[in-house]
């Protein structure tokens, strides 16, 4: 096993971003070439900068506070009633753990969430919190995460060629369409749900 592999399995696997890389394998290729420091990653708090010390034989050191705060495991959770279809939530996640269809509801399984939290701040309506699981995160909930991953991954790379970036996510989970749409239109849809969502709320 390499020295990458050997980091990547104490990592998390939330796929979070919020050490600054794209992913957990790509900060555990920047820990084993010495270019990043072992307190970059929240959701693994404290063992994780312990195991990671320890693997690489480094002094701990205090979460860095840039990246983050470390919380207690959540998921995702849609607000059904509010949710307009928009499909940008789909689009962020990074394990597939987000089913619906343009303009039908969608939901989180909640068996992948990971709780990387990057479905939130694209929603335009607001509709997904993250909630408290009531455990902690465990080995297995980090090797299932690795797999949901990596098979979207491989997906991306069967249907896009530009498949590193955000652009390839983009597209890979675009819902197909049949015909041009007209873009005034679009954007009226966008509005009339929009102003739906916020009279629901009121």
């Amino acid at each position: 096993m390499s020295l990458t592999d050997s980091i990547d399995a104490l990592l998390p696997q939330t796929q979070c971003t919020q050490c600054g890389y794209d992913g957990c394998r790509p900060y555990a290729q920047a820990l084993a070439s010495g270019q990043a420091a072992i307190n970059r990653c929240p959701p693994g708090g404290k063992p994780v900068i312990r195991a990671l010390a320890e693997l690489l034989n480094t002094p701990v050191l205090d979460l860095d506070p840039s990246c983050g705060i470390h919380q207690p495991f959540k998921i995702a959770l849609i607000d059904e009633e509010h949710c307009i279809g928009c499909t940008l939530c789909i689009q962020a996640c990074p394990v597939d753990a987000i089913i619906g269809a343009n303009q039908l509801m969608h939901t989180v399984l909640t068996d992948q969430c990971t709780g990387c939290e990057r479905c939130v701040a694209p929603c335009p309506v607001d509709c997904i919190t993250m909630v408290p699981t009531g455990r902690d995160w465990t080995l297995e909930d980090a090797q299932r995460g690795r797999t949901h991953f990596n098979q979207r991954n491989t997906r991306l790379q069967r249907r896009h060629e530009e498949t590193a970036g955000p652009v390839a996510r983009t597209l890979a989970n675009k819902p197909a369409v049949s015909t041009p749409a007209n873009p005034e239109d679009k954007q009226a849809r966008i509005a009339l749900a929009l102003a739906r969502a916020r009279a629901k709320r009121q």
